[in-house]
């Protein structure tokens, strides 16, 4: 409104200094500089709006290679106001890779984790060229931070598809996944547990109360919400692998759910005395809970639709992790939220949520189908809007 305002203002009084030889001198130069100022408000404006174009313009990558899965996602700038993350997804692509299938055993990255993961980056590279790609941020998680071979792998991933990837440590990882999940966080909750189970890394964040709206940068506001936060050293790969994953009895699940627990000891001690609420929950970003939420909705197949932002409440948590106990490895294939590739770890992600839930009880748990890659993309936007 400014430029339009201080135009409509400016023209009037040239007019005046034209027509009118009554205007004094001083009137005139004011008019001048009135007239002068909004040109250049004008001027202003159409380049910001030059910018923001050319924005909307850049098509970003952002690609998430953990121990289990290699996902990427591909998306422009959203108008402002047309899109609650500020982007649109216009590609996307998921694949199991066990990129760190027996790390726990041998501390190495194996020759077939490799090659299968090389195959899917290629994928990748692809998908981000036929989409124009200018933009990319391209992260690998705790495999490669953990396997004797990490650096190697990523020196191969660049010989071979021309990738360049960035191992993060455990801090970026799980501020990234709360920068692509906050938006789902009840603003009503004082304290908000996000989640992050992975493959051979799970990421824990205490969320403080979102501050009133402000000017700042979204990284700064949620940088003042983040309390405190930690990385285990288990994912559903490292537990399935320790204990097992095909067949399950009651006394292996108590077992993992146990192990988990110990891991989660020096979270549980930071969060003594926080403040949680009657609005208190829960907010998990992983395969884990979009599984459980798949079946406790029946989905045959799949929906994303349907389970993002999903609230559940703890009953029908505990429902769903029974009728997942309660499958055999089989019935855990066949099924459409599940199948092959993780029939044998979703028990082991059902016992490291299970440790979370019995260590902050909580009414409420909301299901989030996104994490890191969101996370990704919303500060690669965010950056160029700044």
């Amino acid at each position: 409104m400014g430029p339009v305002d201080g135009a409509e203002i400016g023209g009037p009084a040239i007019c005046a200094r034209e027509g009118s030889p009554s205007v004094r001198a001083g009137e005139v130069r004011d008019a001048d500089l009135i007239g002068r100022g909004a040109a250049k408000a004008i001027a202003g404006a159409s380049v910001r709006a030059l910018a923001d174009r050319q924005r909307q313009q850049h098509t970003y990558a952002a690609l998430d290679l953990g121990t289990n899965n290699c996902r990427l996602l591909v998306a422009r700038a959203a108008p402002s106001g047309g899109s609650q993350d500020g982007f649109r997804v216009i590609d996307s692509f998921s694949r199991i890779v066990r990129l760190g299938e027996g790390l726990s055993r041998t501390s190495e990255i194996g020759a077939a984790a490799i090659e299968r993961t090389l195959s899917a980056l290629e994928i990748c590279r692809d998908k981000m060229r036929a989409r124009g790609v200018t933009r990319r941020r391209l992260i690998a998680t705790e495999a490669c931070r953990s396997a004797s071979n990490g650096a190697e792998f990523v020196a191969k991933v660049r010989a071979a598809t021309g990738l360049e990837l960035e191992i993060v440590d455990r801090e970026t990882e799980a501020r990234l996944a709360a920068a692509g999940s906050a938006s789902l966080v009840d603003s009503a909750a004082e304290g908000v547990i996000l989640f992050d189970i992975g493959g051979g890394s799970s990421e824990l964040v205490w969320l403080a109360r979102a501050a009133p709206p402000c000017a700042q940068p979204i990284d700064m506001v949620l940088g003042e919400r983040i309390r405190f936060w930690v990385s285990l050293k288990i994912g559903v790969v490292t537990l399935a692998e320790e204990f097992g994953g095909i067949e399950v009895s009651g006394a292996m699940f108590e077992a993992m759910i146990a192990h988990a627990a110990r891991e989660l000891e020096s979270f549980v001690a930071m969060a003594d005395g926080e403040r949680r609420g009657r609005h208190f929950h829960l907010l998990g970003t992983s395969g884990t809970v979009t599984t459980i939420a798949g079946v406790f909705l029946g989905l045959a197949r799949y929906d994303r639709r349907r389970v993002d932002g999903l609230w559940m409440s703890s009953r029908q948590v505990d429902h769903a992790v029974a009728c997942l106990r309660e499958m055999t490895y089989e019935e855990r294939a066949a099924n459409g939220c599940i199948g092959h590739d993780r029939a044998d770890l979703v028990l082991a992600g059902c016992a490291i949520l299970e440790a979370i839930r019995r260590a902050f009880p909580a009414d409420r748990v909301r299901i989030a189908d996104r994490g890191l890659r969101e996370g990704m993309l919303i500060q690669l936007i965010r950056a160029d809007r700044i």
